[in-house]
């Protein structure tokens, strides 16, 4: 019997802390999972009732409140951008699958593998602009709510920054330990 030579320390090491985090990385992972979510939800919400307000307000004899449309716009802005890390790690963000039908290992690994550094390249890019307009827009101020412009980005930024930092860390996940199996492909069809 024969047996496979065993891989590098070093990788051996990156690909059992994928494998089985330890409780702090997968700890720290999920209260930042539940803080960009909570940020979402809210977001969510506030459009959900703003849109709301809105709509009532018309059937009013009073005049509407123009900060309700604009509280709307910023959070569907926030929300975008806040809960894009969290879908960039759940595999949920949107992508083409064709891919993920290729029978070869590999060329599914390096494709999944340049996707995400393409994905955090750009988030590097939008991370170093939120940066940028947070430092130089706080003299702006929104027309109805007077809300700092600097704000708009700052929580955008962090969707930026988790942006970045997951799909830095799916790139590498995925060169060490793979591409996890399609769920598709799985679900033929019974007859």
């Amino acid at each position: 019997m024969t047996y496979a030579t065993p891989p590098p320390r070093g990788l051996s090491r990156v690909k059992g802390f994928f494998e089985t985090p330890p409780r702090w990385a997968a700890r720290t992972v999920r209260v930042l999972t539940a803080i960009e979510l909570t940020i979402g939800i809210a977001a969510l919400l506030l459009i959900f009732f703003l849109v709301m307000a809105q709509a009532v307000q018309r059937y009013l004899p009073v005049d509407g409140w123009p900060w309700t449309g604009e509280l709307a716009r910023f959070c569907l802005v926030w929300l975008t951008f806040v809960v894009a890390g969290v879908l960039v790690t759940t595999d949920s963000h949107i992508a083409i699958e064709m891919v993920d039908a290729i029978d070869n290992e590999v060329v599914r690994r390096v494709v999944r593998v340049i996707s995400c550094v393409v994905v955090a390249a750009v988030g590097v890019g939008l991370t170093a602009e939120a940066w940028s307009l947070i430092e130089t827009q706080a003299i702006l101020k929104s027309p109805a709510m007077r809300m700092p412009m600097s704000w708009l980005y700052a929580i955008s930024l962090i969707g930026f920054v988790s942006t970045t930092l997951r799909a830095s860390v799916a790139a590498v996940q995925y060169a060490v330990v793979g591409v996890p199996q399609d769920d598709h492909r799985s679900e033929a069809p019974v007859e």
